[in-house]
């Protein structure tokens, strides 16, 4: 395994579990516990997902980094991404009834994109990653951010309309088209960076530490300005552009996990190439190859299994009711991480790539 892959496997590592207490704690807690422990899923929303979208940009350059030299070689390469993404789009779509968070038919609607711009210049990302931001500011001006959804349930009442599958998937969904690909897109121009050049490491942990830096302090100094009774208009117009929170994931709140993503990931691409030999380092990074499995097997048997223990329903949204503590759910989420990091390394013994991970690659290339 090179070391680049293996931080790469380990930042992944890091995105499962985090979407493990997120996506528990989103059906069976709260996230506003006032409690030490019960601030700590905060802390996940929106970073571990980011990163997971990002590694994912990156993992389609790192498939098809090779493909530099052919027309034929590149379109071969193009097939098989848009193979597999119908094939996630799908999955996802199946998945959706029963978990309405769903992330795998945005990450198949992401990955159809990159197919057409994985040869492109790399510094063309970036750009295409700033106007995806661009574009769906603006549409929040043409199209109610909220349409479709009632914020107290969380539920989209018209998915399963044309109108409202479209609206859903590019503009309003939980990881809609417009703005996440914009990480994907990121994560595309990472995936042709020199990853071995410690400079690079470095430069990269430190745009994210001051990403991170300047838009959380915008975010204080925003909230501080708000109790200022002549700015209040100000921000009733212009809150949702200004608010730091998943939906709608405006400028602050791309800017920050953004921040938060890299400097995570560059941290795991140097604890790869420094610790490549460590047990754990190698664990970790075995369970980040699965991320696919992992990801489908928390949304349905980790879900079954936490409803049943916890005495909740599972209804994929929102509990109504009763609530369990931030402590159950988190040491339910690294009981479940620690069994998947074991199983992970149980089956690549025998089998190299995941259970669903092998599937996908059987019928796509």
């Amino acid at each position: 395994m090179k070391t680049r892959e293996l931080g790469f496997d380990l930042a992944r590592a890091y995105a499962i579990f985090g979407m493990y207490v997120v996506n528990f704690t989103f059906c069976f807690g709260r996230f506003n516990e006032n409690s030490f422990l019960g601030r700590l899923p905060s802390l996940f929303v929106g970073n571990s997902t980011s990163i997971f979208i990002i590694c994912a940009g990156m993992g389609v350059v790192l498939l098809t980094e090779s493909a530099d030299t052919t027309a034929s070689l590149k379109q071969s390469y193009k097939s098989i991404l848009l193979r597999r993404s119908w094939f996630l789009f799908g999955m996802g779509i199946l998945l959706y009834s029963w978990w309405p968070g769903d992330i795998l038919h945005f990450y198949g609607a992401y990955l159809h994109l990159a197919a057409f711009l994985v040869f492109i210049p790399k510094k063309n990302y970036l750009w295409i990653s700033l106007l995806w931001i661009v574009i769906y500011n603006v549409l929040q001006y043409f199209i109610p951010i909220t349409t479709g959804w009632n914020l107290h349930t969380t539920k989209y009442s018209d998915f399963w309309t044309i109108k409202g599958f479209a609206r859903n998937t590019f503009f309003n969904g939980w990881n809609s088209i417009f703005p996440w690909f914009s990480y994907f897109a990121v994560g595309m121009y990472l995936g042709k960076v020199n990853w071995k050049d410690p400079k690079t490491l470095k430069r990269i942990f430190i745009v994210g530490l001051i990403s991170l830096v300047i838009f959380k302090g915008l975010r204080i100094f925003i909230k501080a300005d708000m109790e200022n009774p002549s700015r209040n208009t100000f921000y009733i117009k212009y809150w949702f552009h200004l608010m730091e929170d998943y939906f709608p994931a405006n400028i602050p709140f791309m800017m920050i996990t953004l921040g938060f993503a890299l400097m995570i990931i560059s941290t795991c691409m140097y604890v790869g190439q420094r610790f490549s030999k460590n047990v754990m380092v190698v664990l970790f990074s075995k369970t980040g190859q699965m991320t696919l499995t992992l990801y489908v097997f928390h949304i349905t048997i980790g879900m079954f299994v936490l409803s049943k223990i916890s005495g909740i329903p599972y209804t994929g949204y929102l509990p109504t009711h009763k609530t369990v503590s931030a402590a159950f759910i988190l040491s339910y989420a690294v009981t479940l991480f620690a069994t998947s990091v074991f199983f992970c390394q149980a089956w690549t013994k025998k089998i190299k790539k995941g259970p669903l991970e092998t599937l996908m690659r059987n019928i796509s290339g």
